[in-house]
């Protein structure tokens, strides 16, 4: 029996690196980037997006609803779990880790040493709501 295709799955295909698309995404800091690699992350479905963050950017604490799986592509990427922004609390994963963050814990970045990107895997639809409101660069001039 035949299996039903997932979302932008029914045919062959690469895509390669000159090829990713990044976009800002409103709910990001104006520097970061976003790009959608597979899927439709607004959709209910599994999706695929890559995150660049440039050096220094930090994105404060939120949360998504959906359960990710972070591949961190190059840089390093620094996370910390919790409603605060606290430096002390951020781990470091190098370039080919893989972070399972559970949807619903609250977290923060920061490209502490440099830009970074990262994939994430996950089933949508995409969401992310930041702890404190004010942190969210969808509200400012609101």
């Amino acid at each position: 029996m035949a299996r039903a295709h997932q979302p932008d799955q029914a045919v062959f295909r690469a895509v390669l690196p000159e090829e990713i698309d990044w976009q800002p995404f409103p709910a990001f800091p104006p520097s970061a980037r976003l790009a959608v690699v597979v899927g439709h992350p607004a959709a209910a479905g599994p999706y695929v997006i890559r995150v660049k963050v440039p050096g220094g950017v930090k994105l404060m604490p939120h949360r998504h609803p959906e359960d990710r799986v972070y591949t961190v592509m190059s840089g390093v990427f620094y996370i910390g779990l919790g409603e605060q922004f606290d430096g002390d609390k951020l781990e470091a994963y190098p370039p080919g880790a893989v972070v399972v963050l559970p949807g619903g814990t609250a977290h923060f970045h920061w490209a502490r040493s440099g830009e970074y990107v990262t994939q994430v895997t996950a089933v949508g639809p995409l969401g992310l709501e930041y702890v404190d409101p004010a942190d969210d660069p969808r509200s400012a001039g609101k």
